[in-house]
C-alpha cells in the first residue's frame, strides 16, 4: 500500500502544479494587459499599441489550455493507479496511453476555468482598439 500512496502524491503534485501554472498564467495576462493599455500613453491613446494586448492574451490562452489538458490527463493517470494492485506499481508518469480517454486540447480553450477568464480579457481589448480608433 506503501507504494501505491507515493506514486498517488506524485501524481497528486504534478496536478497541483498544473493548477499553479494555470493560476500563474492568469496572473500574468492581467499584467501585460494592462501594462500594454498603460504603455498606450493616456493623452495619445494609441491603439496601435492597444491592439499588441491580444497576442499575448491569445499565447496565454493557449498556453493555458495545454496546462488543463495535461491536467485531465494525470487525473486520469491517477484514477488508474487507484485501481492498481500493489504489486503492479510502477511509479510510471506516463500520460499517453490515456490520451484517447481525455477529451482533445482544443477542448480545453473551451472549459469552464479558461473560457470565461480569457474571452472577456480579449473581448476587452477589441472593444478598447474599436472604440479608440
Amino acid at each position: 500500500m506503501e507504494s501505491k500512496i507515493r506514486h498517488l502524491e506524485m501524481i497528486q503534485s504534478v496536478i497541483a502544479r498544473m493548477n499553479s501554472n494555470s493560476f500563474l498564467l492568469k496572473g500574468w495576462t492581467v499584467t501585460i494587459v494592462v501594462a500594454l493599455f498603460a504603455f498606450a500613453n493616456v493623452k495619445d491613446m494609441d491603439s496601435n499599441l492597444i491592439v499588441l494586448a491580444i497576442i499575448p492574451a491569445m499565447f496565454f490562452w493557449g498556453l493555458d489550455a495545454f496546462f488543463v489538458h495535461q491536467e485531465w490527463l494525470f487525473i486520469k493517470l491517477y484514477e488508474y493507479v487507484t485501481t492498481q494492485n500493489e504489486k503492479d506499481i510502477n511509479f510510471s508518469m506516463k500520460t499517453s496511453p490515456f490520451k484517447f480517454q481525455v477529451r482533445k486540447w482544443r477542448y480545453a480553450l473551451l472549459s469552464k476555468t479558461i473560457l470565461p477568464f480569457y474571452l472577456p480579457v480579449t473581448f476587452l481589448v477589441i472593444v478598447a482598439y474599436i472604440w479608440l480608433k
